[in-house]
């Protein structure tokens, strides 16, 4: 088996052009620059129904210029990807392989693009979201992991070999390179993006990173909210002295610099104190109270539906949260082991409440904000009016036009979240060393940085992606929201 190329065959077509094409962008953009710079005065031109117009000139053909080129990238990067899906393995290079390794998300992306922008008029602020380019991107990129971390964590699909797995014949090698025996040991080929210092496949170990940051970012954020709203709400509806404690106690948590406190959280010290997992028991109960009362407050008036829905709510979450603090060999082991039914690895659950911990005092001051502003409207009034009771009103009228900033701030706080996850991993902090999160596999990449760059980047530029993805599509949710 030969050693891959990064493009293979098909770079004697597609290299030429990818060139031509980034030389003419750079130039384009340089272009765009100067004329910020010197932006000459527009050239009115009368209509014959007497309207008059601004003729584009130079500013507006090389405007059109540069988006024909930014599309031409566009086309020949999914030239690349195509090709790498259609062509026999190795004909495409590493990229044509990395790309093919891909096809099921490639595949599932098409499709929630296809039927999202079809029926975007009917799906509210998600539908908005396809109006706007920026959105677009970022919900692509963000997608792009999200399913990757699906089919790698539950089918098994994607990564190459095992992410813990040694080929010590393979310790520090460039990508591309063949696995020895592959056809006799039934393994792939080739290590794709190639081997770093303990012989593991970067590619792999990369992909499976995404799978730990999907398991604790998004949930962890998740759950970070609803204590936050469910602190914030009433902080700022009533405001007085439940506000000024609970601002109080957030602002003493808020004084501590965040990567301290992250540090302080996760050191096997503290860890063995127990602290996180009293933590995890106290801070874990908010989205059961969250849910308790959002149900309660939306059917007090129809008891025959409410109180079996509350049982089953409550009966599924409670067994949810007593399985995620107890813990075998923890000082909180409530369930006995048959009624266990999953267990958190120490590392993942001390993460896991950290982010929690560190970003409810913001989520709440953000809710409490919100509500002391939409508590004063109108409609807020009328179902004072009405009789509606407290908590009704937080939920169902204040809480929903709150969406737009919440569902931004949420976005961004993943990204948080994810650089936050990196940062603990590139310090060996929280998740065991063999983690292939992607702050623990750039850790571990950036000592031999200088002469074997292969194994820190892919992750690194996992990481970039999935950041820039959350922001763009952050921005695009601000940009359709502030259209409502």
């Amino acid at each position: 088996m030969e050693q891959l190329t990064w493009t293979g065959s098909i770079g004697i077509i597609l290299n030429p052009i990818l060139l031509a094409v980034v030389a003419a962008l750079v130039v384009a953009i340089l272009v765009q620059i100067v004329m910020g710079f010197a932006t000459p005065a527009p050239t009115l031109q009368s209509n014959p129904d007497g309207t008059i117009a601004a003729t584009p000139g130079f500013a507006g053909v090389a405007e059109r210029a540069l988006t024909l080129l930014i599309l031409a990238l566009v086309a020949v990067i999914l030239a690349y990807i195509v090709a790498g899906m259609v062509m026999p393995y190795g004909q495409a290079g590493i990229i044509g392989a990395v790309s093919a390794r891909f096809t099921p998300v490639w595949l599932s992306l098409a499709l929630i693009f296809g039927v999202s922008i079809a029926t975007k008029r009917k799906t509210g602020l998600y539908g908005k979201l396809f109006d706007s380019t920026i959105g677009m991107i970022g919900f692509g990129l963000v997608m792009f992991w999200v399913l990757t971390a699906i089919f790698v964590g539950l089918f098994d699909l994607i990564a190459t070999h095992d992410p813990l797995a040694q080929i010590v014949q393979l310790k520090n090698k460039v990508p591309g390179m063949p696995v020895p025996d592959a056809a006799e040991e039934g393994l792939f080929p080739h290590y794709l993006l190639g081997g770093d210092n303990l012989a593991r496949d970067v590619f792999s170990r990369m992909v499976h990173g995404s799978v730990v940051v999907m398991q604790i970012a998004p949930l962890a954020t998740l759950f970070a909210f609803m204590v936050g709203i469910t602190l914030g709400l009433p902080a700022g509806y009533y405001g007085g002295r439940l506000d000024t404690i609970l601002s109080f106690l957030a602002n003493l948590i808020l004084a501590f610099p965040v990567i301290l406190l992250f540090y302080l959280l996760v050191t096997p010290e503290i860890i063995e104190t127990g602290l996180p997992n009293y933590m995890a028991s106290i801070l874990f109960v908010f989205p059961i109270v969250f849910l308790a009362i959002l149900l309660n407050s939306r059917f007090y008036t129809r008891p025959t539906l409410r109180t079996p829905l509350l049982i089953g709510v409550l009966g599924i979450t409670g067994w949810f949260y007593l399985s995620l603090v107890s813990e075998v060999d923890s000082p909180v082991h409530v369930l006995p082991g048959f009624l266990d039914g999953f267990d958190v690895s120490s590392g993942i659950l001390v993460v896991f409440v950290s982010v929690v911990f560190v970003n409810s005092p913001t989520v709440f001051r953000i809710v409490r904000g919100l509500a002391l502003d939409i508590k004063t409207r109108d409609y807020v009034a009328a179902a004072q009016t009405r009789g509606e009771g407290p908590w009704y009103i937080m939920l169902w009228e204040i809480l929903p036009n709150a969406r737009g900033p919440l569902i931004v701030d949420f976005c961004l706080r993943i990204g948080y979240t994810t650089i936050l996850l990196g940062t603990l991993g590139f310090f060996g902090l929280g998740l065991p060393p063999e983690s292939p999160d992607w702050g623990t596999t750039i850790n571990e990449g950036r000592r031999l940085l200088s002469i074997y760059p292969h194994p820190a980047l892919p992750p690194a530029a996992a990481l970039l992606t999935m950041v820039l993805g959350l922001n763009l599509l952050a921005d695009g949710l601000r940009e359709e929201s502030l259209k409502d």
